[in-house]
């Protein structure tokens, strides 16, 4: 059989394949060597850290990975069990490069691996992937490691358990001891949140016990995904939390995707928080916390991606600080969180980005900081958050068409047809009217497939529903359909 060709599975910022078709231990073992050449060699790194979530094919797919970085002279440390935010922690702790097991919230036949240089720093297709994927496929076309390339050492695999250490780390940045009490229920979805959320926010790390009471819902450890999956940004997949808030009588309800980077949360109500609402509350609560450690506001920068809220900027910048707005994509936000230096970056999708991570995204942090919020003040969450949330959103909306730049200029003769609006091009098209109503839309192509993905935001629901209708009437006219 025929090796399989790794440009159909690594992707722009990971790997992400079907099991064993595409991604196999042997497959693994290249991609290790391929990856302590590219990434670690070059960087005079020694060591790397491996992770893996809790997929069947986790564990035997980081050993071979393992297996191939060590044939080409690095030393590995297997940390286990973890989830990617878990991973980058180690990175960042141990400053050494390193790669998660994990196909995040994707069904259980596919598994993929997260790489990073030392430090948490990532590697996507422009970053070093492109190369490691280039030497990984040569390698594999030859059936063996070639140790012909190598420096000529085997180096060493040990194994390291970095969960309470990764705990204490999270903890010392958002203080929840004094807190009043809070019943939060959480869904870890069978997914790494369930390894994770007793360590950080119970006593599984050996740390003292918070004024929470967890209730825990799907916390055993299934890659199978037998309750439902581990992807909180389908609504259906939430409503099992929002039922069990319900029923509880919690203060709010946490949703973990697969491998516990992302966090959704749900008010009192069971209503869904929207993610720009979470964005603005925790860069208040960074910018604050950045000014009381002595820098100016003005010094203090936070990262939002383009379809944020309108709100999330305007928040922003009432703290006296500077919102950086960037195009969709976390390659992005963390590279412009680097060169502004900045303390918090957000995203639509609910990842989180915090400076104190090593620009890395956590969404168990950014849960600790809603949980620290809510618990300072008597408010129930649902009004504590509603300052944060002024516009009404129509949420991403997908449409497949046969040819894309026709949509999008038809898309654009409709607005600039209202008058008064303005335009431009950061990433796809976003026409903003800022007249009564105000409204914006923001139209972006997928990188794979004939989509046109729209996004309209408006300052009533009335507003966005005409927006979004003519947007859509537009993008879908007859025969333009692929």
């Amino acid at each position: 059989m025929s090796a399989p060709r790794l440009t159909d599975f690594v992707k722009a910022y990971d790997v992400r394949g079907l099991v064993p078709e595409q991604l196999s231990p042997q497959v693994a073992r290249v991609i290790g060597a391929a990856f302590a050449q590219v990434i670690a060699t070059p960087e005079g790194a020694s060591a790397i850290v491996i992770g893996h979530d809790m997929r069947p094919s986790s564990p035997e797919l980081a050993r071979a990975f393992a297996e191939g970085a060590v044939a080409h002279g690095v030393d590995v440390t297997l940390i286990g069990l973890c989830s990617t935010d878990g991973l980058y922690y180690a990175s960042g702790a141990l400053d050494v490069p390193g790669a998660m097991f994990t196909a995040s919230h994707n069904p259980a036949r596919y598994n993929g691996i997260k790489l990073c240089r030392a430090g948490a720093r990532p590697v996507g297709q422009e970053s070093g992937l492109a190369e490691v994927r280039d030497l990984a496929q040569w390698l594999l076309d030859r059936g063996d490691l070639h140790p012909s390339i190598a420096p000529g050492r085997v180096g060493s695999i040990t194994e390291r358990d970095l969960l309470a250490d990764y705990a204490a780390h999270l903890r010392g940045l958002v203080d929840l001891s004094a807190a009043r009490p809070l019943k939060v229920v959480v869904d870890a979805g069978n997914g790494m949140a369930g390894h994770t959320v007793p360590a950080v926010l119970g006593t599984d790390g050996g740390m003292p016990g918070l004024p929470l009471e967890v209730v825990p819902l799907y916390f055993e450890l299934d890659g199978n995904f037998p309750n439902h999956e581990a992807n909180p940004l389908e609504p259906e997949n939430l409503r099992d939390l929002q039922a069990a808030v319900l029923e509880h009588g919690a203060d709010l309800g946490l949703a973990f995707d697969g491998d516990a980077d992302r966090c959704f949360v749900v008010d009192e109500t069971g209503a869904p928080v929207p993610p720009s609402a979470v964005t603005a509350l925790v860069a208040e609560r960074e910018v604050a916390r950045a000014v009381a450690d002595g820098t100016a506001a003005a010094d203090i920068a936070v990262v939002h991606n383009l379809i944020s809220s309108r709100a999330v900027p305007e928040i922003i910048a009432a703290t006296g600080a500077r919102p950086v707005r960037t195009r969709v994509g976390h390659s992005y936000i963390k590279q412009e969180m680097a060169s502004e230096n900045a303390v918090f970056g957000g995203e639509h999708s609910a990842h989180y980005y915090f400076r104190d991570f090593w620009f890395a995204d956590t969404g168990m942090l950014a849960a600790m900081h809603v949980l620290a919020a809510l618990g300072e003040q008597q408010r129930p969450l649902s009004q504590l958050v509603a300052s944060y949330t002024r516009y009404v959103a129509s949420g991403e909306i997908n449409s497949p068409v046969a040819d894309v730049p026709a949509a999008t200029a038809r898309v654009r003769d409709w607005a600039t047809g209202q008058g008064g609006v303005t335009e431009d091009d950061l990433d796809g098209l976003t026409l903003t009217h800022e007249g009564e109503p105000l409204w914006w839309l923001n139209l972006r192509a997928s990188n794979t497939e004939p989509l046109l993905r729209l996004n309209v935001e408006a300052a009533d629901r009335a507003t966005m529903e005409r927006v979004r209708d003519a947007a859509l009437a537009a993008i879908r006219t007859e025969g333009e359909r692929p």
